[in-house]
């Protein structure tokens, strides 16, 4: 299996990274989760007769690291890989890093993924969300009650409330309507976000396997990141 390199990013300066989260521990931990994924880097022989993931959806993608990423991994021009976040600083950003590193990313300015349904209901093979996970106010976070004020702050893309769980316990519902039956979704969490708690409340509420996949300490945080899949015999009507 071939070793694929971290995107390029010379293009954004330290005045991007005043607006858009800059790629660290948790984003490098995510890129080698997919690449050592076995249904997303493939071999040179299977990669050619691949014909999965046909939709990729990143929510939240900053600077545009990971979902460059995946493009370059999967490796198929004939698949989608959409992307939302609800800075526009972080679209643009997105869009320049899929243009530096030859890729086609489609970014989308959106909270969550308010705008996608019921276009892509139960339609995204891959999905991905590295939410805000660090425990904060309720108030630091970015959601519908309290936008536009903090679109262009950057505690945004790290403020996750209560337990660092208010933005992911909003999208989960949406991670429901909109992931494929056989669909993969990674995410990042905190130890401190409680990851069993999660994987027990999904599996609970919609039957899905999930488990941890990879892990890291980065200094006083232990990263985790967990995988669900869907079963392959969900009813799409």
């Amino acid at each position: 299996m071939p070793d694929f390199p971290t995107p390029d990013l010379s293009h954004l300066t330290r005045a991007d990274f005043r607006n858009v989260y800059e790629p660290a521990e948790d984003t490098f931990l995510l890129l080698d989760a997919i690449e050592e994924h076995p249904r997303i880097a493939l071999d040179d022989d299977r990669q050619r007769d691949r014909d999965w993931p046909s939709v990729c959806l990143e929510i939240g993608s900053g600077s545009g690291c990971v979902s460059t990423f995946v493009a370059k991994v999967v490796g198929r021009s004939n698949a989608l890989f959409l992307t939302t976040d609800v800075n526009p600083h972080a679209a643009r950003a997105t869009r320049r890093t899929g243009e530096k590193n030859e890729v086609t990313l489609d970014p989308v300015v959106m909270d969550l993924a308010s705008a996608l349904l019921p276009r892509l209901r139960r339609s995204v093979d891959l999905l991905i969300f590295n939410p805000p996970y660090v425990p904060t106010e309720s108030a630091e976070v970015a959601s519908p009650s309290n936008l536009p004020a903090p679109l262009f702050s950057i505690s945004a893309s790290w403020a996750g409330g209560v337990d660092g769980r208010e933005v992911l316990d909003r999208f989960l519902p949406y991670a429901d309507e909109l992931l494929a039956p056989g669909g993969v979704f990674l995410m990042v969490l905190l130890e401190d976000n409680a990851p069993e708690e999660i994987i027990t409340e999904v599996r609970d509420r919609w039957g899905w396997t999930g488990r941890r996949v990879k892990e890291r300490r980065a200094g006083r945080e232990r990263l985790v990141i967990v995988q669900f899949v869907r079963g392959a015999d969900v009813h799409v009507g």
